[in-house]
């Protein structure tokens, strides 16, 4: 029987998530892929419809200052909030046992502050790089060295 380490990548950008997994043959394979509708009712009701102009949606209220924060930044933030807390919840239920976490930089920080302390303890490798739209036969020379051979149980 073949047996893997239960090693789970988790791709992400901030509006997309795959959930990738090496098979018995070493290929890697996507599981699960989500982008940010799924996480659409935790975001905020605040839009923008220009720099410098935004309103609450459904309300012609104008605002005469320059938010602080851009909105879209906001929201690819909340969703790696959004997936590091998927990933706490599985990580409890024993879904994986070992984690590498790839996104850019600032994706990859607000990802891994969202993770608990037991998660953390399972992540063998991070890389700071945007994957998400490589295809699962191309990901190999990218996430190869975190990929173990298989045991074979005699």
């Amino acid at each position: 029987m073949v047996k893997h380490h239960n090693l789970r990548f988790v791709i992400l950008d901030g509006g997309h998530a795959r959930f990738v997994k090496p098979a018995a043959d070493n290929a890697l394979h996507t599981e699960e892929a989500l982008d940010s509708t799924h996480a659409h009712s935790r975001t905020s009701d605040l839009v923008s419809d220009r720099h410098g102009r935004s309103f609450e949606s459904g309300s012609a209220t104008r605002h005469a200052y320059t938010p602080r924060h851009d909105p879209h930044d906001l929201d690819r933030l909340r969703f790696a909030q959004f997936i590091g807390e998927k990933l706490v919840t599985e990580s409890a239920a024993g879904a994986f046992n070992e984690l590498v976490v790839v996104a850019p930089s600032d994706i990859l920080a607000a990802l891994t502050n969202a993770l608990d302390h037991d998660t953390t303890a399972k992540i063998i490798g991070s890389l700071a790089k945007d994957l998400v739209k490589v295809p699962d036969h191309e990901l190999w020379p990218h996430l190869k060295e975190w990929v173990r051979p298989v045991h074979r149980a005699g």
